[in-house]
């Protein structure tokens, strides 16, 4: 039976985590600790708030009184709050450092001096930097371009770091690109969908040339899922899926299933440091019994179908992270501050 701590649960990632944890008949409680900024958001998580085997908390990973708090009733953690936006990591660099590092220590040090039975520490294969030809391994040497990059490098040395100084059983997790429903359309999939549903151009980057491994977020949580209970602690694994597509090869398949054609899209400057390819073996976790389940065409149609579906789903790219919530997650944030206090 476990307690397990989601950071940034109400994020893209994270909401399907948590979804696929609380029908995990061993798992007892699911925390979510999410600051709620522009990308996390509550109604993701709108029908599950009513499970009794969900906790809500608003709150920051880098309040240690806090992270104390609840670390101190978890038996694990999935940490996986974290900004994510390249584009934005050009201009907030100090943000992503932030959150992404100082982040992360503060819940190392709290797992440290408290002790828990597993951390996962979800990170990115962009970490590795660009790879013109061949797969980068768990071991390959990290050479990330762009500060989102540096700072998730910064957080995976930091939290292997744990491991090796104090023992916190601390394991990595390093996921290619992830799409599926009810993704923030600041990236590509998403804004690609929304655009062309509602016949509005999208832009290409260069000639479109740059490659990407797409990953359907359920595969992933399914990967998270066996590094949390059975991965070996101070090991990486990466979470890939079966699907390398260049941009304008993805397009085709955007274009196609939102029945848009080639005069929907523009060509731009490519965007600064757009690193040409990301590629990972992903044969180690493998080991742990994982593998790609979501077929690209068919996860796309599922994908473009949700945005069919929730046509108001255009969030903005910057949102008062104070802003109130529905009525049943104010009650129990509040709650939660009570016993806190």
């Amino acid at each position: 039976m476990q307690n397990v701590l989601v950071t940034g649960g109400a994020g893209f990632i994270g909401s399907h985590l948590v979804k696929h944890l609380l029908k995990q008949s061993d798992i007892v409680k699911v925390t979510v600790l999410d600051a709620l900024t522009y990308a996390g958001h509550i109604e993701h998580l709108s029908a599950e708030l009513h499970d009794p085997k969900l906790e809500f908390v608003k709150g920051n990973i880098v309040d240690r009184d806090l992270v104390d708090y609840y670390v101190r009733r978890h038996d694990t953690i999935v940490h996986l709050a974290a900004e994510s936006h390249v584009d934005r990591s050009f201009f907030e660099a100090g943000t992503f450092v932030v959150t992404n590092v100082l982040g992360t220590q503060t819940l190392l040090d709290a797992a440290q001096r408290l002790g828990v039975e597993r951390f996962v520490h979800v990170s990115t294969d962009e970490v590795y930097g660009p790879l013109h030809e061949g797969y980068a391994n768990e071991s390959f040497p990290l050479r990330p371009t762009v500060p989102y990059a540096a700072s998730k490098a910064c957080s995976d040395l930091m939290a292997l770091s744990y491991h090796q100084t104090f023992g916190v059983p601390v394991c990595v997790t390093r996921s290619s690109n992830n799409y599926g429903p009810a993704q923030h359309p600041e990236k590509i999939i998403p804004k690609f969908i929304t655009s062309l549903l509602h016949h509005e151009l999208v832009t290409l980057h260069g000639e479109g040339q740059h490659v990407r491994n797409w990953l359907h977020v359920d595969d992933n949580c399914r990967g998270i899922e066996a590094v949390m209970r059975h991965g070996a602690a101070g090991e990486i694994y990466n979470v890939g899926g079966g699907t390398d597509l260049s941009n304008k090869d993805l397009t085709a398949l955007l274009l196609r299933v939102c029945g848009a054609d080639w005069d929907a899209v523009t060509y731009v400057e490519d965007r600064r440091c757009n690193d040409i390819r990301y590629a990972m073996d992903w044969s180690k976790i493998r080991e742990l019994g994982y593998e790609p389940e979501r077929a690209m065409e068919d996860g796309l149609a599922e994908t473009v179908q949700w945005y069919r579906d929730h046509p108001a789903f255009r969030p903005p790219l910057h949102r008062n992270p104070d802003a109130e919530m529905p009525e049943i997650t104010v009650a129990k944030t509040a709650e939660r501050g009570a016993e806190h206090a």
